[in-house]
């Protein structure tokens, strides 16, 4: 609408001469319509072209198998009408406006547009860029959520550990696995747990410590795990100790977390009673909180019992760094001699961590993209409202510099009035924002919050870009010879 208005003056004789040998006002109207419908026709054509170069990487990028359903009749119906209705609607104003003009004044290039036809296409340039601001702040907030996400402390070290399902017979030969494993070059450190740490259950079975109330259905999440639990999580203990092959009885024994001593209330927990699942025994340490599960949620209470039956799980592998290779090959030779039947698989605990935040990274990665295309189709909306000021004002221009006015000045003069419609676009948009910002970082129980630098770099982004768009219009009407300016044509 704007690019199209931006050469209304352009048009405004043809238009006249156009009214004066009897053409109606409907037949422009229809001229103008069909002009938008066959833009839009060709834009339609560009963008299947385009849908079908990049639905792959689309595809790609959000893990869906989208296909164009060029076989189906409803498909192009519905192109069809997104066509005549995009073509009514985005020609509909530049028809009626053009088509108002008054041969007269037209003919004597006295051109005079009302407030209220000036304020409707400011408007949309202020809707077309607080969409952008929307995006642009939204795309560095849920930027900053993926970072942290990735960066926050777990409480666990996830780098360089390797998880091997202990299937078939590599359960019941765990330990001749352990030991081999050992000795081999790369691996660190080597224990077992019964799920893996991004993905510890939740267990429906009683719990009772001395004090418990037994009306008290409190559910508490659960991992069985082998001794060098700790250093191979690299986890850190509040109190107590990990298990040992120095004390029989931590057959029986029990690690908890934090948030489970909250629950449990013990003031010296070391060796008080817990049982749980028909195991009767004590505590033998307590783990300072660590995320094993996602970010959505808050640490819930966890117990750690011995491994002491499970025969499933996982061997929970410590590679050192930089020879993590080296160590899935000789953890690849020992499972061949172990347990032939069964092909070899691992997995890295980073990856796991991450697969639990794949939506976060999908909309990261997709507002990027949405966020650039808003700003540009901004940017040819201001780029259509520049040309149109221009236009206006370029007798203006001519006079102011007659009278000794510069480049410099012209430019802001021009330039000045664009910046505003940025900033008022900026205050609308800052505000619904920071409301739609919060309410998706709700889903989180660990965020990074919404600071004050976030709206002022977009704002700083926006203006910048904006300004880059405007100038070379302005400067190009400010260079303008003011004799050209002056004389009526």
């Amino acid at each position: 609408m704007n690019l199209t208005t931006a050469h209304s003056v352009k048009r405004a004789r043809e238009i006249g001469v156009r009214k004066v040998v009897g053409a109606l006002r409907s037949s422009l109207i229809w001229q103008f319509i069909s002009e938008s419908l066959l833009i839009t026709s060709m834009a339609v054509i560009i963008a299947l072209v385009l849908v079908v170069l990049l639905l792959p990487v689309f595809n790609q990028i959000t893990q869906k198998q989208i296909e164009l359903p060029f076989n189906h009749l409803s498909f192009w119906i519905k192109l069809v009408a997104l066509t005549l209705i995009t073509g009514f609607i985005s020609g509909s104003y530049p028809a009626l406006f053009l088509s108002s003009f008054n041969p007269v004044k037209v003919l004597k290039s006295a051109i005079k547009l009302d407030s209220g036809t000036t304020l409707f296409r400011k408007g949309l340039v202020v809707f077309q860029f607080v969409l952008s601001v929307i995006l642009i702040i939204g795309t560095i907030i849920v930027s900053r959520q993926v970072n942290f996400i990735q960066s926050i402390n777990l409480g666990y070290d996830k780098e360089n550990l390797v998880y091997v399902p202990l299937e078939g017979d590599l359960g019941s030969k765990y330990e001749v696995f352990r030991g081999e494993a050992l000795k081999m070059p790369g691996i660190q450190s080597l224990t077992r747990i019964s799920s893996t740490p991004t993905n510890i259950q939740q267990s429906d079975a009683s719990i009772d410590w001395v004090g418990s109330d037994p009306n008290l259905n409190m559910q508490f999440n659960y991992a069985y795990a082998g001794y060098d639990f700790v250093p191979t999580m690299k986890l850190k203990l509040v109190s107590g100790r990990d298990f040992s092959r120095d004390f029989p009885s931590d057959s029986t024994g029990f690690m908890i977390n934090e948030a489970a001593l909250k629950i449990i209330g013990y003031a010296n927990p070391i060796g008080k009673n817990l049982a749980f699942r028909g195991i009767q025994g004590k505590i033998i340490g307590v783990l300072k909180d660590f995320h094993f599960s996602s970010l959505h949620e808050q640490i819930k209470p966890l117990i750690v019992p011995f491994n002491a039956r499970e025969t499933n799980g996982f061997a929970l592998i410590r590679t050192q760094p930089g020879k993590t290779k080296e160590a899935i090959a000789s953890l690849e030779n020992i499972y061949k001699q172990l347990n032939p039947n069964f092909q070899f698989t691992y997995s890295f605990s980073d990856e796991e961590y991450n697969k639990l935040y794949n939506n976060e990274q999908i909309i990261s990665k997709l507002s990027d993209a949405f966020a650039f295309l808003a700003i540009f189709i901004s940017c040819l909306g201001l780029l259509g409202l520049a040309m149109f000021m221009a236009e206006q004002r370029i007798k203006e221009i001519g006079i102011r510099k007659v009278l000794g006015a510069n480049v410099a000045s012209l430019f802001v003069l021009l330039s000045s009035e664009f910046l505003l419609l940025v900033i008022i676009a900026l205050l609308i948009a800052s505000p619904i924002v920071w409301y739609v910002m919060n309410k998706w970082l709700q889903n989180f129980a660990y965020k990074a919050p919404v600071q004050i630098w976030m709206f002022i770099m977009a704002g700083g982004l926006v203006v910048l870009i904006a300004m880059a768009t405007v100038s070379f219009q302005a400067i190009k009407a400010a260079l303008v010879n003011p004799i050209k300016s002056l004389r009526s044509e």
